[in-house]
């Protein structure tokens, strides 16, 4: 058994003290209880919950705590939040936008991109918020696919990201450009306007449409291992799930400084880094710079954050710098940390009981399902490296797995593993309130991932003779760096666009710092030499058409492992990359 690691006893008044009790008695029926709803019965709005109602008792409060590139600090009240937000979705109204339509952000962490999410979802429209470090294709495939009508984003990213792909995205009407109205093109030249002049002529005021709690709210695109990326479909019954959950992993209150670093164009940032906080009246913080160990152990003390949720590599960077780097700092406000993304190193939980004065609660979940499943709480003991137990109202089971490395499904059921720490596919009872309503136009897709009453998560665990569940891998190709998704279709795809390239395969490579990274194997065409410079040209072109999600190694392979069927074994490419065992070689072709 792992070395357990307890929480400081003085920070164990934790908000649920005992888990067992609260799987006893928690009822989802009595989460929902905990929201406000709209007045007049007129149904459930994620905005409401996050912003209006605290307005309507708290509005002095701080509600986002913006700190600037340039070390300055924006303090916006739940009054001040209601008052931009409103205007953001009457000036969606002044757009012709009705409720319905896709709004997409491309937009980096600035009080733009949080009043963008919360108005839109105020107007009834359905946010689908993108990565700022997205390259050109995969804005242009996510917009395509999710046929927004609206994009907000900066005059630089427009350029960069989306102007190359402009002509492709017809159902694109209205670009909304921040900052200075004189850094971009006129108001209504070919769709575009100023967001600081559609906002100042808005109105303040907005009355909330009625709202059922199965309308669609959020779309939150993810990778998948072939074929184009998947959007996942989420509704505003969603909040019930992301306030409750932020009470029972991450121990959040209306006294709090939070501070989640994921970025909003990934489903992290957006659920927790945005409405799980302000739902329960916390103060959140949010820094627009980028990752500097200096800098942030600098915010945790002068912020005097309470409760932080960040990425495994992130840890893991802080972790190269030692533990005196964070003992220059006053961390003593810091209660609980949590992280997500990845599985998480023991030896960083160890690290940060040291370094941070708590150890690193991990937990899991995923884009489809909406909020935290499983999780280290704040008042339990810690198994270094586990994902920890099921959230209260979840029910989790590890079920058999057939050849494909997916559930086995016998007779339309399928079958719980019985021995601990044997493994199996993940999955989920259905029942709780933010599980995906769809994958968007992929309807036998998302009828795939359920059977027998189960979503099926398509990872790999193993579950002890406690109830811990671990991390074995994902039973797909899909590959985790630096807490992202990454298709490695969508990769394949674009090395493909290069003339030099016949064929390509994506494989993900163990990272100390992010996990995995993408590296591509690529067949040259005839008359293509693989020489450095061709080498340095492939990993470019990827880089501009990719951005983030671009391969960081590449290797010319002339002779590609392929089944008899023609496709091409990423898992034999990984073997031979590790050394590890090739496996079952009986499908490969054979020259």
């Amino acid at each position: 058994m792992e070395t357990i690691v307890k929480p400081d006893p003085v920070r164990r008044g934790a908000r649920m003290p005992d888990y067992a009790a609260a799987c006893r008695t928690f009822s989802w029926a009595e989460a929902r209880a905990q929201m406000s709803g709209l007045p007049d019965g007129r149904g459930l709005n994620i905005a409401h919950e996050a912003v209006d109602r605290h307005a309507e008792t708290r509005g002095t409060a701080v509600a986002l705590r913006i700190l600037g590139r340039d070390g300055a600090t924006t303090d916006i009240t739940y009054a001040d939040l209601r008052r931009r937000t409103s205007r953001f979705a009457n000036a969606l109204g002044m757009l012709g936008v009705t409720r319905g339509e896709r709004v997409f952000t491309l937009l980096p962490r600035t009080l733009d991109l949080y009043v963008a999410a919360l108005g839109t979802l105020k107007a009834g429209c359905v946010l689908s918020p993108l990565f700022s470090a997205f390259g050109p294709e995969p804005v242009a495939e996510r917009l395509r696919l999710g046929e927004g009508c609206v994009l907000v984003t900066t005059p630089r990213l427009y350029e960069r990201r989306v102007r190359p792909v402009r002509d492709g995205l017809p159902a694109l009407r209205h670009v909304l450009l921040t900052g200075d109205p004189a850094a971009g093109p006129d108001d209504g030249d070919e769709g575009f306007s100023s967001l600081a002049h559609l906002l100042e002529a808005a109105d303040d005021a907005f009355a909330i449409p009625p709202t059922d709690p199965e309308d669609t709210a959020l779309l939150h695109f993810t990778s998948g291992t072939t074929g184009r990326p998947k959007g996942a479909v989420h509704v505003h019954e969603a909040v019930v799930a992301h306030h409750a959950t932020a009470t029972a992993a991450l121990d959040l209150g209306a006294d709090d400084v939070f501070w989640c670093t994921a970025d909003p164009g990934w489903v992290t940032g957006t659920s927790y880094g945005i409405v799980a906080p302000l739902t329960h009246g916390a103060t959140l913080l949010v820094d627009e710079g980028d990752f500097d160990a200096e800098r942030w152990y600098r915010v945790l003390a002068d912020q005097r954050v309470t409760v932080w949720y960040t990425a495994p590599t992130a840890l893991r960077m802080l972790l190269r710098h030692g533990t005196d780097a964070a003992a220059r700092h006053d961390l003593s406000a810091l209660r609980h940390v949590a992280s997500v993304g990845e599985p998480l190193n023991a030896e960083v939980v160890r690290w940060s009981a040291e370094a941070l004065g708590t150890p690193v609660h991990d937990n899991w979940w995923q884009t489809e399902t909406g909020a935290i499943m499983i999780s280290n709480f704040a008042a339990e003991d810690i198994r270094p490296g586990s994902m920890g137990r099921p959230l209260p109202g979840i029910e989790a089971a590890v079920l058999e797995r057939g050849p494909d490395g997916r559930a086995l499904r016998v007779d339309g059921g399928v079958r719980e593993v019985v021995d601990p720490g044997t493994d199996g596919e993940l999955a989920l009872r259905v029942g709780w309130p933010s599980l995906f309503r769809g994958y968007l136009d992929q309807e036998e897709r998302y009828a795939a991932s359920f059977a027998d009453g189960w979503y099926l998560t398509g990872d790999v665990v193993r579950r002890d003779a406690d109830g811990w569940f671990w991390f074995a891998g994902r039973a797909d190709d899909v590959i985790k760096t630096a807490g992202h998704l990454v298709g490695p279709f969508e990769v394949e795809s674009v090395l493909m666009a290069h003339p030099a390239v016949a064929e390509a395969a994506v494989i993900g490579k163990p990272d100390p710092v992010a996990g995995e990274l993408v590296k591509a194997f690529v067949t040259l065409r005839p008359g293509w030499e693989p020489d450095a410079a061709l080498h340095d040209e492939l990993l470019g072109f990827a880089r501009r058409r990719l951005g983030s999600v671009a391969p960081k190694e590449l290797t010319v392979d002339p002779h590609l492992p392929h089944t008899r069927s023609g496709k091409i074994l990423r898992r034999l490419l990984k073997a031979r990359e590790l050394g590890l065992p090739e496996g079952d070689l009986s499908t490969v072709e054979t020259s």
